[in-house]
């Protein structure tokens, strides 16, 4: 039985993530899973997001998986700290689930000359607080300043993201962030479908706004994290493979999958 590395979104964001793992570490194996059918998380309640994120984390475990990571932002921050603290002890100590929040927020302040930091998320992911909790941890000195972008999810799942249409809500939520922040010189994109409006987003701010995506943060600190972890590390199987999976139609998954993935996906539908 293989061992692989479990990624999880509750769609395709999370595979821009996983694109990134996967160029940093080929040699392991790894499960996606979308959860389509109840995406997005975005505006669902704290409860609703832990019960369905550990039901799919549940998933992971009978698929051999020891290590589950949240790509996904909404997870991690509603989902995350619970199943670290209540769920994980008392379904099987020996299993981590990791996510993406901690990672971005211990390297954004490197980033940063003016201290002054721009989050664009979804709704639940600003309303939670969690980015701001986490880099004031890591760097007390930096100032964010969060701005939900309720609108870009639907566009990007829709194939909207390269339209002319896309463009005014990404200057509206743009603006409305620079307006309240004008000495936001890095902009954090804290929601895996965001690299995918990158080029638009650029184009909307100011040219000594960097903007950074968690893809290669992630792969970074995964890699870092199985360095120092071989009680992990060594139970992982190593064959290069990945296989997909999806709650929603895998055909509609495979279509929209392959540009997240930057990859031909193919897919097999799960009931969870």
């Amino acid at each position: 039985m293989t061992h692989p590395i479990g990624i999880f979104d509750s769609g395709y964001g999370g595979l821009t993530v996983f694109r990134s793992i996967a160029e940093a570490l080929p040699q392991y194996d790894y499960i996606y899973l979308g959860d389509n059918s109840r995406a997005p998380y975005g505006d669902r309640s704290f409860d609703t997001v832990h019960q369905y994120t550990l039901q799919c984390v549940r998933w992971f475990f009978g698929m051999g998986c020891p290590l589950v990571i949240l790509a996904c932002n909404t997870a991690s921050a509603k989902a995350l700290r619970t199943i670290q603290q209540k769920d994980l002890p008392l379904i099987d100590p020996s299993k981590r689930v990791l996510g993406v929040i901690r990672p971005s927020a211990e390297v954004i302040g490197n980033y940063t000359t003016s201290r002054q930091v721009g989050v664009l998320g979804t709704r639940g992911t600003v309303l939670s607080d969690s980015y701001k909790i986490e880099i004031d941890h890591f760097f007390p000195d930096v100032q964010v300043h969060q701005k939900a972008c309720p609108m870009w999810v639907p566009i990007i799942e829709n194939g909207e993201y390269a339209s002319e249409g896309a463009n005014f809500f990404v200057k509206k939520y743009l603006d409305e962030l620079m307006t309240a922040a004008p000495a936001i010189d890095t902009i954090l994109l804290a929601c895996t479908h965001y690299p995918l409006l990158a080029d638009k987003i650029k184009k909307h701010l100011p040219a000594n706004v960097q903007v950074v995506a968690q893809g290669d943060i992630v792969a970074a600190s995964l890699t870092d994290y199985l360095h120092r972890h071989s009680e992990i590390d060594n139970v992982l199987t190593r064959n290069g493979t990945t296989r997909y999976f999806t709650t929603g139609d895998p055909a509609e998954f495979d279509d929209h999958a392959s540009i997240f993935r930057g990859a031909p996906v193919r897919s097999q539908h799960v009931s969870l």
